[in-house]
């Protein structure tokens, strides 16, 4: 069993993933890297993890696989002996009108972004409840609350996150283990680099910070989430948006 602290990071080959990963590594840090594709892009953030000292693992499955992740968590704590930190942030985006919206895009978003934190969390809880202690964060977003045009199976699996993580967060804070949100704003990913100009320039005006975020100010409170410091703070939904939303 390893005597340092184990953490999982889903969808961690990039962005905001990455971020978290390297802001939660360190000397005393065995870091699971999850990624589904793109060994080139993981194997960089294993790299970043290393560099500050953190001990990174490659692990590669689809989280919206029950099978793939039953077996993903039986080998790590096959070798580790224990999860301390999950953090669920793999995600994607499938945006159309819904008029227009087929079903395979409804599917795709829903299972890779709420039922892969189903599957996750609970591969990983009961050993969590043995131990009595552990840190579960999950990523949600802005438009989990305001909603977005275009965006109906987005942000109804991001809305669906915060009830989800209320709800465990009431299961399993008697054994030591908080469960949180972080909602993220509109932050500099590959995601939204990819936007139109005219779109970026209209969604900074609605920001009173006047910036875009950087995946290091989320990571910087999922860190806070999952410290000591943070452990009478559960069911919990920490809004990282610069003020364009305040709630």
């Amino acid at each position: 069993m390893s005597d340092k602290r184990v953490v999982v990071v889903t969808g961690a080959s990039r962005g905001i993933g990455r971020a978290v990963a390297v802001a939660l590594s360190g000397p005393g840090a065995e870091v699971i890297v999850n990624y589904r594709s793109g060994r080139e892009a993981a194997e960089e953030t294993a790299a970043a993890v290393s560099s500050v000292g953190g001990a990174p693992h490659l692990m590669p499955f689809s989280v919206a696989d029950a099978e793939a992740v039953k077996e993903a968590f039986k080998e790590i704590l096959k070798v580790h002996g224990r999860v301390d930190v999950l953090v669920n942030n793999a995600g994607v985006a499938r945006d159309n009108l819904l008029a227009l919206m087929k079903g395979a895009e409804w599917d795709e978003v829903l299972d890779t972004n709420l039922k892969s934190i189903f599957l996750c969390s609970q591969a990983v809880v009961k050993a969590m409840m043995k131990q009595r202690y552990g840190r579960i964060v999950n990523i949600t977003s802005i438009v989990g609350v305001m909603g977005n045009p275009g965006q109906v199976n987005y942000c109804a699996a991001k809305a669906g996150i915060i009830g989800l993580t209320r709800s465990l967060a009431r299961e399993l804070i008697s054994r030591n283990i908080t469960v949180n949100a972080v909602a993220p704003g509109f932050i500099e990913t590959d995601m939204t680099r990819d936007m139109p100009d005219k779109v970026r320039e209209g969604l900074l005006s609605q920001i009173p910070a006047g910036r875009y975020g950087l995946p290091e100010d989320v990571a910087a409170a999922v860190a806070y989430l999952v410290s000591e410091g943070a452990g009478y703070v559960t069911g919990q939904v920490l809004h990282v948006n610069g003020g364009m939303f305040m709630g």
